[in-house]
């Protein structure tokens, strides 16, 4: 019999690991970050997104649906009236997962489940931005058009500062750096 492909086993059999994984989410609802191992963090953030997603629906079905996993009552009434609203606008990604090292006594790697409330920073959609580079380009053929005015103007001081550098090349001691040059190029030819 061929054996099933599935993730680790917490604790010691599958009705052990559900109350497991229901008593830390309803401490990650609680107190919105909680410290366990790699494992069980990994495990549980599934379960806690889609708790999430249904606390996001907010009817009394979905309600019944997390009371089902979760029986506490002050935890799902957080869960429905604080959690929900601060991640209305996020579409997915509840969760965040940060190592923190290994524990002292049996070396299992520890990790902080922490859920992200920070609001969401929505980037343009591709049709907004499109848009507002079209409206960008009409506004850009004036401006070409004003820079062959800008250059006459531009030109002026230009040569102000040509006239203005020539002077001072003129006072440089312009003998001596030719000198240099010619004296290592008489050596080259000899």
């Amino acid at each position: 019999m061929p054996k099933p492909t599935k993730g680790p086993r917490l604790g010691g059999g599958p009705a052990h690991e559900r109350l497991l994984l229901a008593n830390l989410a309803a401490a990650l609802f609680t107190h919105e970050s909680i410290q366990t191992t790699e494992t069980k963090a990994k495990r549980l953030r599934p379960l806690a997104e889609r708790l999430i997603t249904f606390a996001k629906r907010g009817d009394l079905h979905a309600r019944r649906r997390v009371l089902a996993v979760i029986t506490d009552k002050g935890v799902v009434h957080k869960l429905f009236t604080e959690i929900a609203p601060q991640v209305e606008d996020r579409e997915g990604g509840y969760t965040r997962i940060t190592k923190t090292g290994y524990r002292k006594g049996d070396n299992a790697p520890m990790a902080v489940i922490e859920l992200v409330l920070e609001p969401v920073v929505k980037k343009p959609s591709a049709k907004k931005a499109a848009a507002a580079k079209a409206a960008e380009k009409p506004a850009a053929k004036p401006a070409k058009d004003a820079p062959a005015e800008d250059a006459t103007v531009e030109e002026a001081p230009v040569e102000e500062a040509a006239v203005e550098a020539e002077p001072a090349e003129v006072d440089a001691p312009a003998e001596t750096a030719p000198a240099a040059d010619e004296a290592p190029a008489e050596d080259d030819a000899k």
